[in-house]
């Protein structure tokens, strides 16, 4: 896919956090936007004007879209860490079930795949790909997307994300991302909670960066390796300080990795992508409303 060109483009999770911001892009660059989305932690509320929006898991890609993309952004896959230990089921039948689904949609009708890998593989010096259910999907996903390419000649890349926050994320404890957490409490005042020991750090990437590094990836990206993430670190104590007000620290939970590796060097040498947004500045805004 060359960059100006219009094309028809599918967006599985089109109606989640990244994906509605991903989709508003792409339409705004003209191209014919489909979004595949069962509705488990993605919303009405998400839906952006001019998106066909197709209701549906993604192991029955085929039964729901019957045009033949030019490109498919593969973002439709279980979301959490810690909370897969409790949906084991369900994170099977999304990331192993759903995507082998979406890689053989691809496979068939030779389009481009742009799966969104997770940066929990790089993790605790690597072992993070073994902390979760999650990880492992996510991670062993990145690999039979790349044996795709060589066993069948299919065009993909793989990005790697870091922390997302921004505009439209969650603020349930549920499917939640940390920043909406903070910020949900933080405006009903109540104790913000930080899991022990507090020390993690993690890397806290803008959704608009996201975006723009993804868009980017899908026009002239090949390959793995496109990591999207600040790459300034915080501890989660540390977030928790900036928003103020009170911390409650409660116990440690399985799958909560210490310490995150980040890479972007190939986004950034080879596509010019660099972060734009930082997470102070980000969190001063919702502060001072």
């Amino acid at each position: 896919m060359h960059e100006g060109e219009k094309k028809t483009i599918l967006v599985t999770g089109g109606a989640g956090f990244i994906g509605s911001h991903l989709c508003e892009r792409l339409v705004q660059d003209g191209h014919t936007v489909i979004s595949l989305d069962n509705y488990f932690t993605g919303s009405t509320d998400n839906h952006v004007a001019g998106v066909d929006y197709r209701e549906g898991h993604t192991k029955d890609i085929e039964k729901h879209i019957s045009e033949t993309p030019d490109l498919v952004y593969h973002l439709g896959e279980y979301p959490r860490v810690e909370q897969s230990f409790d949906d084991i089921d369900v994170v099977l039948e999304s990331n192993v079930v759903g995507t082998k689904a979406v890689l053989e949609f691809c496979r068939t009708r030779t389009c481009k795949l742009v799966y969104a890998g997770s940066s929990t593989k790089f993790a605790d010096a690597g072992i993070g790909r073994d902390q979760s259910p999650y990880a492992w999907t996510k991670a062993s996903n990145t690999e039979i997307v790349r044996n795709y390419g060589e066993w069948f000649n299919l065009s993909y890349a793989i990005t790697y994300f870091y922390n997302v926050y921004g505009p439209r994320e969650r603020g349930d404890t549920k499917s939640g991302t940390v920043i909406g957490i903070f910020a949900e409490r933080t405006e009903s005042n109540v104790p913000l909670q930080v899991r022990l020991p507090g020390t993690q750090k993690r890397n806290f990437t803008h959704v608009y960066d996201i975006v723009e590094g993804i868009v980017a990836v899908g026009e002239r990206g090949e390959g793995d390796e496109y990591g999207i993430g600040h790459p300034d670190s915080y501890s989660i104590l540390e977030v928790a300080e900036m928003f103020g007000g009170k911390i409650e620290m409660i116990p440690e939970r399985a799958g909560n990795r210490q310490s995150s590796s980040i890479d972007v060097r190939r986004t950034e040498l080879e596509l010019g992508w660099k972060p734009k947004y930082s997470l102070p500045e980000y969190i001063e805004t919702l502060k001072n409303g």
